[in-house]
């Protein structure tokens, strides 16, 4: 059966649309000031956290994460924060350029004084002990300076883990942060 002439123009409507459309999907993929839009990463979109690389995220530099952490997500206080990263990030980090802030929006609202910040190579760790807990339903920025990209392009899974005041010391998942090294 022969494809109908009327029905040509819409169809070719559509499929240009399509295209447009998944296009601006993959450059939302790749966007470096949040998790944003992204498709198949194996991470459920409740569990992906916001971010912001200064510097690009282009392979190689020196770079600054801001790994957010929305008050919706912080249901109870904080004493400690751990960082996850897989082994084959294959960055720097600069333990001792580390700062946490409570945040509204975009504006630092406190500085949170940090004990102690141990960067475990070995175990692929960073775990931030905190002077004073963060309160529950605070938004918080993570600020890693001095942080020297790996030269591998990729996606790499940063995960977050809490340990609260007087509790057991176990910690506690939050989220994971997406962030994409490219070129």
């Amino acid at each position: 059966m022969p494809f109908p002439k009327a029905i040509l123009p819409r169809f070719l409507s559509a499929l240009a649309l399509t295209g447009c459309l998944v296009a601006g999907f993959s450059t939302t993929t790749w966007a470096q000031q949040s998790s944003g839009f992204t498709l198949f990463s194996g991470v459920k979109s409740e569990n992906q956290l916001p971010f912001q690389l200064d510097y690009g995220g282009k392979s190689g530099i020196w770079d600054r994460y801001r790994l957010r952490l929305p008050a919706k997500r912080v249901k109870l206080a904080i004493a400690q924060i751990a960082i996850s990263y897989p082994d084959y990030y294959k960055g720097e980090i600069d333990p001792k350029a580390v700062e946490i802030a409570l945040t509204s929006g975009r504006k630092v609202l406190k500085k949170i004084p940090i004990q102690e910040v141990n960067w475990d190579r070995e175990n692929r760790l960073i775990l931030i002990a905190l002077k004073e807990p963060i309160p529950a339903s605070s938004s918080v920025e993570i600020i890693l300076s001095n942080v020297r990209n790996p030269s591998n392009v990729g996606m790499y899974y940063f995960n977050c883990q809490i340990q609260t005041p007087g509790d057991v010391p176990l910690l506690r998942y939050i989220g994971t942060w997406i962030i994409t090294i490219n070129r």
